[in-house]
C-alpha cells in the first residue's frame, strides 16, 4: 500500500508494506541502495522534490478575525444580535448598546478559550525538529531530518531521536523508547532479524524503528522506509486531522433551549400582531410591544452567568491538579459514564518494583513501592543464610545508577538497585570490588545480559566471574547448578520444575520475571574480545525475581468511587493482557481482558454486544483506542479517555472528554480538553464529582431561567389577549432589570450552590437526554402560569382600585421580583421541600435573597429607581398584595412537590430518576480470554470468576528488561 504525499508523490509506509517481514537484503534491494555508500546527493534531492520534505502536513491557521466571527454562530448570539438591531430601529438606544456589549463579551470569552487550546497537529509537527546522521555518496554527514528521503541510510545511537521510520539493518544492543507510540513502559529491544508476515502492530515490530522515538541504549543502522505523512507518526497525524470534536452536551442544550424560546416568542409575536391589528392598534405601538416581548423572552444573562459558573469551576479543578482547557469540558465531566484509562503512570506508578525474590531454597517478599528506598525484605520461607549472594548478579550486571533516590538509566535495572539497597548492599563498593572486564549486551535473540568481572573465589584464587541476568526461561536453559544456602547443588529436573512453576505463577500475577546466575572462569582461558556468549553456559542459578509496576495507593479507592457513581472504568494498555488483567484485579476493575486486534476484528454488532463485558484491552494501537471510544459513544456513553503518548492523541481527541497526563507529550496535551498535572486517576474521579456538582447547579439555574421566560411569554401573551396594559405589561427597562439584576444574581447564587445530597450515587445522564424533562416542563409550565395569572391580576387590580395602570404595573413588577425569590429556592430541588433548615445552608443564596427583597422595596420607593424603571410609588397595602402573591406561589409549589413525592417521582435532591444499580456490586474479577472464540452464553461482567490463561504469543519476548 502507498500513501499520497502532500507534494504529489507516493510513499511506501513501513508497517503496511510489510518491511518488517523482509530481510535487510531484500529491503535494500527493493529500495536500490548500497548500505555502505547510501544515496547520492543528487538522487536525494530528486526524491525531496518529488515527495516533499520529511515533515507532517501544515495545518492552516484560521485568521483571528474569522475565529472571532465564528463566536457568533451560536443561536443565542444570533438572537441577541437580532434583538439589538431591532432595539436600534425603535430607538431603544440603551437596550441596543447593552445587548451588543453582551455579544462582544461572550465572543471574547469564547475566543480566549479557543486560543488556549493549541492545535495537536501543530504540537505533533513541533516534535519533529531534529537532525539525522546519514551516509550519502559514501560519506557520513549530519543533515536536517526534514531532508531525509526513502532509501537513506541513517546511523542512530543512544541519545538520538529516530528521524524517520526505517528497517533496522544493523543493531548493537539497540533499545528504543517507544512508549509514546505503543504505551509500553519498558524500552523495546531492537534487532535486524526478520519477522513473519501478519501485520503486527508497531509494538511488535522489533526490526523496525519509528520516527521521533528516542534511542536509550546501544546503536544501529537503518534504511529509511517512510517519511513525513507515511510514517507511524504521520498516520497518527492523519487520524488527528480526521477526528472531529463534538459539541459539549451543555452547548447542545443551550442551542436547543434557544430554539424553543425563539419559537415560542415568535409565535407569541404573531398572535400579538394579529390581535392588535384586529383591534386597530398602530403598527409602531405593536412593534414596540413585540420588541419588549423579544427582550423579555431572550435570556440575555444566561451565556454570561454560564461562563462565569464554568470559569469558577475550572479554577476549583485547577487547584486540585485538573487543568481544564475549554470551559464546556467542565460540564461534560458531569455526563461521563465511561472512563478508558491508560494503565502505566495513571493507574500505576510507572516505577517498576521488585516484590518477590525466590532462590532454589528460599522465598522473600519485599515491601515498599516505586523507587523510594523505604521498605524491607521479609524472609517468608526456607533456611537462608542471607539474600546478598542471590541478588548480587542484578547489581553487577547492571548499567543503571541511583542518584538521590532517582534512577538514571533503565527503569527495570533501577528497581533491582532499589532491591539491593533494601537488602543492605553497598552498591558502589560492590561494583568497585568487582572490576568489569567485558560486557555482553542484552539482545532479544538470547534475552540476557552478562558482565565479566575480576573476582576471588572461596579458595582465594583469582577468577573471571560471569554475572548474568535476563529472561527467566533463557537463563534457566543455560544453568547446570544452583546456589542453595551457600552451597552449590545440581540443577536437576525437580529444581527446574519448581522454578518453572514459580515463574508461571508470578507471570500469571502480572509480574515481570527475571533470573540471575553466575559462573567462574579461569583467567587464562578468557578472551574479552572473543565470543562472549559462548562463555554463558553451565551457569549457577542464584534467584528469580518478580517485579511489577504497582498500582497507585489511591487508584483502587478511586476506581471504587467511580463505580459507586455508576461510571464504568476500563483499562486500555500497550502491555500484554495478562499483565493488564492482573493489575485490573488488584484495582477492582471488572470484565474480561481482550487484545485490541481481537476487538477490532469483531463486527460492529459484536463490539456493541460485548463491550459491557470488557474490562481490559491490551496491546492496543491508536486506532483500537479510537474504535473503543466510538463504540461506547454509539451505545450512549459519554466517554473520558486518558493518555500521555502520541498514540493516545487521536482517542483523546475523539473522546467526549480527553484527559492528558501532565508528564505526557505535548501532542497528547494539545489534543486533550483537560490535563492532569499529577497524572493521578483519583484526580479524574474528583473532576467528575466537581463536574456533576457544576452541571447540577447549572440545571437548577436553567430551571429558574425557564420559569422566568415562560412567565414573560405568557404574561405578554395574556396582556395582548385580554387587552391589559395595552399589551405591554412591563417596559424594556423593567424587563432588563429582571434579567440582569434579579435573574443574574440568583444565577450566580445557584451556580455556586452546595452539592446536592447523593449526587455521586446517581447515574450519569444518558447521551442526548435533555434537561427539558417532563417533570421540569410541568413545573415551569404550571409555575409560570401561576405567576402570570397573579401578575395580570395585580395589573387589573391597579386599574380597578387605584385608577392607574402604572400603579398596577409597579405592584406586579414588585410581585414578580418577590415570586422569583421563592422560585430560586424552590428550583434548588425538583421535589425536596424548602420548609426545612437545610434550605438556608447556602450563604450566597441567603444574601442574594435578602438583597433582592430590599431592592423589591426600593424600586418603587426611591426616585432614582422610579426614573430609570418607569415605576410609581406604592404604599404598604399595595406592597402587601405583592407579598401575598409570593406566599401563594410558595404554597402552590410546595403542594405540587408534595404530590410529586407521593407519586414516587424523584428529583435531584434525593437521588435521581435513574436507578443507582450501577456496577459497584459486580464481581471485580478480570478474565483473560484467548485470542479467538466468543464468551459463553450468560457470561459477562459480574457473572463469577473465570480461569486466567496466559497468552504466551502476546507476552513480551523477555519478561525482563532489555538490558
Amino acid at each position: 500500500m502507498t500513501v499520497q504525499s502532500d507534494a504529489g508523490g507516493e510513499r511506501p509506509r513501513a508497517s503496511e508494506d510489510g518491511w518488517y517481514a523482509r530481510s535487510p537484503e531484500e529491503v535494500l534491494a527493493a529500495l536500490g541502495v548500497d548500505p555502505e555508500v547510501g544515496l547520492s546527493a543528487a538522487r536525494a534531492a530528486e526524491l525531496v522534490a518529488v515527495h516533499g520534505p520529511n515533515a507532517l502536513p501544515e495545518e492552516k491557521r484560521t485568521p483571528a478575525w474569522l475565529r472571532f466571527l465564528r463566536q457568533y454562530r451560536s443561536y443565542m448570539q444570533l438572537v441577541l444580535v437580532a434583538a439589538a438591531v431591532v432595539s436600534l430601529l425603535i430607538r431603544e438606544w440603551s437596550t441596543a448598546i447593552l445587548l451588543f456589549v453582551l455579544t462582544l463579551l461572550n465572543a471574547v470569552v469564547g475566543l480566549r478559550q479557543e486560543g488556549k487550546a493549541e492545535s495537536a497537529m501543530n504540537a505533533l509537527k513541533s516534535m519533529m525538529k531534529a537532525t539525522a546522521r546519514v551516509r550519502r555518496d559514501g560519506r557520513e554527514s549530519e543533515i536536517p531530518a526534514e531532508r531525509l528521503v526513502v532509501g537513506d541510510i541513517v546511523l542512530i545511537a543512544a541519545g538520538d531521536q529516530v528521524p524517520a521510520d526505517g528497517r533496522i539493518i544493523e543493531a548493537n544492543a539497540l533499545q528504543i523508547d517507544e512508549s509514546a507510540l505503543t504505551g509500553e513502559s519498558v524500552p523495546a529491544a531492537k534487532n535486524s532479524g526478520t519477522l513473519p508476515a501478519g501485520l503486527p502492530g508497531p509494538g511488535d515490530q522489533t526490526d523496525m524503528a519509528f520516527m521521533n522515538t528516542p534511542v536509550t541504549h546501544g546503536s544501529g543502522v537503518l534504511v529509511v522506509t517512510a517519511t513525513g505523512a507515511g510514517t507511524e507518526l504521520g498516520r497518527i497525524s492523519g487520524m488527528l486531522s480526521a477526528t472531529e470534536r463534538e459539541e459539549p452536551p451543555l452547548t447542545k442544550e443551550l442551542n436547543t433551549l434557544t430554539l424553543w424560546i425563539t419559537g415560542a416568542a415568535g409565535l407569541t409575536m404573531i398572535m400579538m400582531f394579529a390581535l392588535g391589528r384586529e383591534r386597530g392598534e398602530a403598527w409602531d405601538v405593536l412593534f414596540v410591544s413585540a420588541v419588549s416581548l423579544a427582550i423579555a423572552a431572550i435570556p440575555e444573562a444566561l451565556p454570561t452567568v454560564t461562563q462565569a459558573i464554568l470559569s469558577v469551576g475550572s479554577l476549583s479543578l485547577a487547584r486540585r491538579n485538573a487543568i481544564v482547557k475549554e470551559l464546556p469540558s467542565v460540564e461534560t465531566l458531569a455526563f461521563t459514564s465511561a472512563i478508558n484509562s491508560d494503565k502505566t503512570g495513571t493507574l500505576t506508578m510507572n516505577q517498576m518494583t521488585v516484590v518477590e525474590v525466590v532462590s532454589p531454597t528460599d522465598r522473600y517478599t519485599v515491601s515498599g513501592t516505586g523507587y523510594g528506598l523505604e521498605g524491607k525484605i521479609h524472609h517468608a520461607a526456607g533456611s537462608s543464610v542471607g539474600i546478598e549472594d542471590a541478588i548480587l548478579p542484578y547489581v553487577v550486571a547492571c548499567d543503571a545508577k541511583l542518584v538521590d533516590g532517582q534512577v538514571v538509566g533503565d527503569p527495570t535495572e533501577g528497581a533491582l538497585l532499589v532491591l539491593a539497597h533494601k537488602a543492605g548492599l553497598d552498591i558502589d563498593a560492590t561494583r568497585d570490588g568487582l572490576p568489569r572486564l567485558a560486557t555482553l549486551p542484552f539482545d532479544p535473540g538470547y534475552k540476557l545480559m552478562a558482565t565479566f568481572n575480576s573476582a576471588v573465589d572461596a579458595t582465594g584464587r583469582q577468577v573471571v566471574r560471569c554475572f548474568v541476568k535476563g529472561a527467566a526461561p533463557a537463563v534457566m536453559a543455560r544453568a547446570s547448578t544452583a546456589l542453595a544456602a551457600g552451597r552449590t547443588i545440581p540443577w536437576d529436573a525437580e529444581l527446574l520444575r519448581h522454578a518453572e512453576a514459580r515463574t508461571e505463577r508470578m507471570g500469571g500475577e502480572g509480574r515481570r520475571v527475571m533470573a540471575a546466575a553466575t559462573r567462574d572462569l579461569a583467567p587464562d582461558g578468557f578472551d574479552p574480545d572473543g565470543d562472549l556468549l559462548a562463555y554463558v553456559t553451565e551457569l549457577r542459578m542464584t534467584s528469580l525475581v518478580g517485579m511489577v509496576d504497582p498500582p497507585r495507593a489511591e487508584s483502587r479507592a478511586a476506581v471504587a468511587d467511580a463505580q459507586a457513581a455508576n461510571i464504568r472504568v476500563r483499562m486500555v494498555t500497550g502491555d500484554d493482557v495478562t499483565t493488564g488483567a492482573a493489575i485490573a484485579r488488584q484495582l477492582g476493575i471488572p470484565g474480561e481482558a481482550v487484545l485490541g486486534a481481537e476487538f477490532a476484528a469483531m463486527t460492529e454488532d459484536e463490539q456493541l454486544a460485548r463491550i459491557d463485558g470488557i474490562g481490559v484491552v491490551g496491546r492496543v494501537a491508536p486506532e483500537h483506542k479510537v474504535l473503543l471510544a466510538n463504540t461506547l459513544k454509539k451505545q450512549g456513553d459519554v466517554v473520558a479517555m486518558t493518555g500521555d503518548g502520541v498514540n493516545d492523541a487521536p482517542a483523546i481527541k475523539a473522546a467526549d472528554i480527553g484527559i492528558a497526563m501532565g508528564s505526557g507529550t505535548d501532542v497528547a496535551k494539545s489534543a486533550g480538553r483537560m490535563i492532569l498535572s499529577d497524572d493521578n486517576f483519583a484526580t479524574i474521579v474528583f473532576a467528575v464529582e466537581q463536574g456533576r456538582k457544576i452541571y447540577d447547579n447549572l440545571t437548577k439555574y436553567i430551571r429558574f431561567v425557564l420559569l422566568l421566560l415562560v412567565t414573560f411569554v405568557l404574561t405578554f401573551l395574556g396582556a395582548t389577549v385580554f387587552n391589559i396594559a395595552a399589551g405591554e405589561p412591563f417596559t424594556p427597562p423593567q424587563v432588563l432589570w429582571i434579567h440582569f439584576v434579579v435573574n443574574a444574581s440568583f444565577g450566580f447564587a445557584l451556580g455556586f450552590d452546595q452539592e446536592s445530597p447523593g449526587l455521586m450515587r446517581r447515574r450519569p445522564r444518558p447521551r442526548g437526554e435533555s434537561v427539558l424533562t417532563r417533570p421540569v416542563l410541568v413545573t415551569v409550565g404550571l409555575g409560570g402560569l401561576a405567576i402570570t395569572v397573579v401578575l395580570l391580576g395585580l395589573i387589573k387590580l391597579g386599574v380597578a382600585h387605584f385608577d392607574s395602570v402604572e400603579t398596577g404595573q409597579s405592584i406586579a413588577f414588585t410581585a414578580f421580583a418577590l415570586c422569583l425569590i421563592v422560585a430560586a429556592f424552590e428550583c434548588r430541588s425538583e421535589t425536596d421541600s424548602v420548609l426545612r433548615t437545610s434550605t438556608f445552608d447556602s450563604k450566597q443564596m441567603n444574601w442574594v435573597a435578602l438583597a433582592q427583597f430590599v431592592l423589591a422595596v426600593l424600586v418603587t420607593q426611591l426616585d432614582g429607581f422610579r426614573r430609570i424603571l418607569g415605576t410609581t410609588e406604592i404604599n404598604a397595602l399595595q406592597f402587601g398584595w405583592a407579598l401575598l402573591a409570593a406566599v401563594a406561589l410558595l404554597v402552590l409549589w410546595e403542594l405540587g412537590k408534595f404530590l410529586a413525592r407521593r407519586s414516587g417521582v424523584t428529583g435531584n435532591g434525593d437521588g435521581d430518576k435513574h436507578p443507582a444499580d450501577g456496577i459497584s456490586g459486580q464481581d471485580a474479577s478480570v478474565a483473560v480470554r484467548p485470542a479467538a472464540g466468543r464468551p459463553e452464553r450468560g457470561q459477562g461482567v459480574g457473572t463469577g470468576p473465570r480461569a486466567v490463561r496466559e497468552r504466551a504469543a502476546n507476552a513480551p519476548d523477555d519478561q525482563a528488561s532489555g538490558t
